[in-house]
């Protein structure tokens, strides 16, 4: 049996802008061909076995219930614990509470995480602190699905985006504190 440090992570890539290239000609950022993220993670040399899977490489806004039953399936059928799936950040959100329904009481942690800065190609992109955020969360977070972008970590059901911020927040913004994230609270 592995240790929890040499647990397989396996990576689980849908496209998105953390794996979008920028066309300069016309001014806008179109999901690559291939996911740059196995390559990124090869460069910064994880201490834990890692998987990758590419089930679609597309603009959240065009995933489709049969590509969030992809990546359910690539979960049930994984022989690792740990996942980290990789998303645009419009319908984060909506993908997260499909694997949440759809994975039911799950043994395994599953991260989904995005960027708004795609990952190669341009400059000062969130997309690396994302992803690194994600991994170190799997070493705490319990099992069940959760979201981990921009340092934050928040459960499916309170996700909500913030367009004009290019953010995410909590639907419980505003409570004191302690009712935020609380699941989180009571880490092994």
């Amino acid at each position: 049996m592995m240790s929890a440090a040499n647990e397989e992570v396996h990576f689980i890539m849908t496209g998105g802008t953390i794996d979008s290239a920028y066309h300069g000609d016309f001014d806008t950022i179109e999901p690559r061909e291939n996911s740059v993220i196995p390559q990124y993670i090869a460069r910064v040399k994880l201490a834990r076995p890692v998987l990758f899977t590419q089930v679609c490489m597309k603009d959240s806004r065009r995933l489709t219930i049969q590509d969030r039953q992809e990546i359910a399936g690539v979960i049930a059928r994984s022989s690792a614990k740990k996942f980290i799936v990789t998303q645009g950040t419009y319908t984060l959100p909506e993908t997260a509470q499909f694997l949440q329904s759809h994975l039911g009481a799950t043994e395994n942690v599953v991260v989904l995480t995005s960027s708004t800065i795609p990952l190669e190609g341009v400059t000062m992109s969130n997309g690396g602190f994302n992803l690194g955020f994600a991994y170190a969360q799997l070493a705490v977070l319990n099992p069940g699905v959760h979201v981990c972008t921009n340092g934050q970590i928040f459960s499916p059901e309170e996700l909500a985006k913030l367009l004009n911020e290019g953010r995410f927040t909590t639907i419980f913004s505003g409570l004191p504190e302690p009712h935020i994230n609380e699941a989180y609270a009571q880490r092994p």
